[in-house]
């Protein structure tokens, strides 16, 4: 088993690999299984925290150093970033948050690196003033995101980049969808209540609730049974502007890892879903998810770009298409996009996007509806992304959504991450447009 002092090493070393293009989300289980499972928070909170702060925090070791330290030195470069995550964003008593650094470099196999560890930490202590002034005259640092972000988003959004920066770097809440074959949402409140566990109904999901603090799942009154789940409020809506009579045949595309599929036959449970991803890996959780509350979908695995390859032959009365994207808006959540995502992403992921909605629109049946959603806040995967379609495809038709939250954009409503002031949610930063295909099409 590995000793405490490692969980600051492996923390270093779930940056350095998220630094080098892998995902925290594959990269921080793994990494967990090598602690006692009384560590593997710690590790969590660690990993996600220096990463959420990270263009801050390297800009700060920048700051203090000469000299960088050379390219096959990263992981003791991400090991001070871990230091000042603890220095100065936990309660974790700084000469422990120092000397279990320090002492990381032993178990790192480089104890060469002790004094320069600990030399850099004391310094920053020493001076962190002038470190918070670097944050006045670099909007890198200021921000803690990469300036081509920080621009893109300003660009797009000049009345709300700044609350939408200063969301990405929040801590996300718990939110609950109750299953209202079980439960309405204020009955299932009494019973958090009475098992000490605090929240409020979410002002725009039906079914959701926010807890004042996140609790493990096991902890859930009838969790196992599905009477509720985790899924953020803002995700919940898409399941609340399809409106299917009894008896339709949905596409739920891209719907890994099944929240959205699972929320529809909740709400609908006289309809039948096809579950469509490109991921068979991710498609093992939608039926987890399935089985946990006994509901039933045709689990589909295949290219939403492709329907020739898996398309059963059924029209469609109505497409939720969860378009992959640059997941912008779950950067709070996800903050290892900050240095995972490119400008470049942007426009690729924007020619897929268009590219599976040309190939599924063609499933729908006269007469039926497609739900365009991302977790973007980028307008090219978004209003701009359906302006192109509609201006392109005979027959489509833009449909309003009601409900007061989300910025309006003429092609569709925007969410922003965090409470930016649109509602009192504290939601993801997501975005739905409502299309219709016209009888006559």
């Amino acid at each position: 088993m590995a000793k405490q002092s490692s969980v600051r090493q492996l923390a270093a070393r779930a940056v350095t690999r998220v630094a080098n293009g892998e995902s925290l989300s594959v990269v921080l289980p793994a990494l967990q299984e090598k602690l006692a499972k009384k560590d593997q928070p710690l590790l969590a909170e660690l990993s996600y925290g220096t990463l959420r702060y990270y263009h801050k925090l390297d800009a700060w070791l920048k700051f203090l150093t000469e000299k960088p330290l050379k390219d096959k030195e990263q992981d003791i470069h991400n090991l001070i970033l871990v230091g000042f995550y603890q220095l100065f964003y936990t309660r974790i008593p700084a000469h422990a948050a120092i000397g279990e650094t320090v002492q990381a470099t032993r178990t790192m196999g480089k104890a060469w690196a002790r004094g320069l560890v600990n030399g850099i930490l004391r310094n920053a202590q020493r001076r962190l003033d002038e470190l918070k002034e670097l944050e006045d005259r670099s909007p890198v640092c200021g921000w803690s995101h990469p300036k081509w972000m920080i621009n893109t988003i300003k660009r797009a959004w000049p009345d709300h980049y700044e609350s939408i920066l200063t969301g990405n770097n929040q801590q996300p809440p718990m939110t609950l969808r109750v299953n209202e074959q079980q439960f309405q949402p204020s009955r299932y409140m009494k019973k958090l209540l009475d098992d000490c566990i605090e929240g409020k109904l979410s002002p725009i999901a039906p079914q959701g609730i926010v807890l004042n603090r996140p609790v493990p799942v096991d902890k859930l009154h009838k969790f196992s049974e599905g009477a509720v789940s985790v899924q953020d409020e803002s995700a919940q809506l898409a399941a609340t502007l399809i409106t299917p009579k009894p008896g339709d045949h949905i596409l739920d595309a891209c719907c890994a890892p099944g929240g959205k599929t699972c929320h529809l036959l909740e709400l609908n449970p006289d309809i039948t879903v096809d579950a469509l991803d490109a991921d068979g890996y991710r498609l093992e959780r939608v039926g987890e998810n399935l089985n946990r509350l006994d509901l039933t979908a045709n689990v589909l695995c295949g290219d939403a770009t492709d329907p020739d390859s898996w398309f059963p032959g059924k029209l469609y009365d109505h497409i939720l298409l969860d378009a992959p994207c640059s997941a912008t808006g779950v950067i709070r959540r996800h903050p290892d996009i900050k240095l995972l995502r490119t400008a470049e992403d942007i426009e690729a992921l924007a020619e897929l996007q268009q590219k599976i909605l040309r190939a599924i629109w063609p499933l729908l049946k006269p007469g039926g509806t497609l739900l365009y959603a991302t977790c973007s806040i980028m307008p090219q995967e978004n209003h701009l992304q359906v302006k192109r379609f509609l201006s392109e495809t005979a027959g489509a038709k833009l449909l309003p959504i009601k409900g007061k939250w989300g910025h309006d954009t003429g092609f569709g409503k925007q969410l922003f991450p965090g409470n930016s002031g649109q509602t009192s949610s504290n939601g993801d930063g997501f975005f739905y447009s409502l299309m219709v295909k016209t009888e006559s099409s």
